[in-house]
């Protein structure tokens, strides 16, 4: 059973930053890839980044140089930095499991909130 929990979300003033956390549980976890995504109310959802399990992180244009992304070195837990963050940065943030070897697979988290507000 691949279980995917995503945690440290929470109100952060204008300029703040968080770090969130992505731990995945499972023996194929360590081979798959993980993303970020994020979904604001009203917004379609949108991937953050990814980081695999070799390989480079890649950011989407909106993340860069602001947010990071990175992973533990048993390769089952994977970090999220926010930085600058900016109230259009308010929205739900999951992490996704996905590979396709030794089988497909493909594990969501519950997400875990960002708030950004004065």
């Amino acid at each position: 059973q691949v279980q995917v929990v995503e945690s440290g979300g929470g109100l952060v003033q204008p300029g703040g930053s968080l770090r969130l956390s992505c731990k995945c549980s499972g023996s194929i976890c360590s081979l798959a890839t993980m993303a970020w995504y994020r979904r604001a109310p009203g917004k379609e959802r949108e991937l953050v980044g990814t980081v695999p399990s070799r390989g480079s992180i890649t950011y989407a244009d909106f993340a860069k140089g602001r947010f990071t992304i990175s992973r533990d070195r048993a390769k089952t837990s994977g970090y999220l930095q926010l930085d600058s963050l900016k109230p259009e940065d308010s929205a739900a943030y999951y992490c996704n499991a996905y590979g396709k070897y030794p089988y497909d697979f493909d594990y969501w988290g519950q997400g875990t909130q960002v708030s950004v507000s004065t």
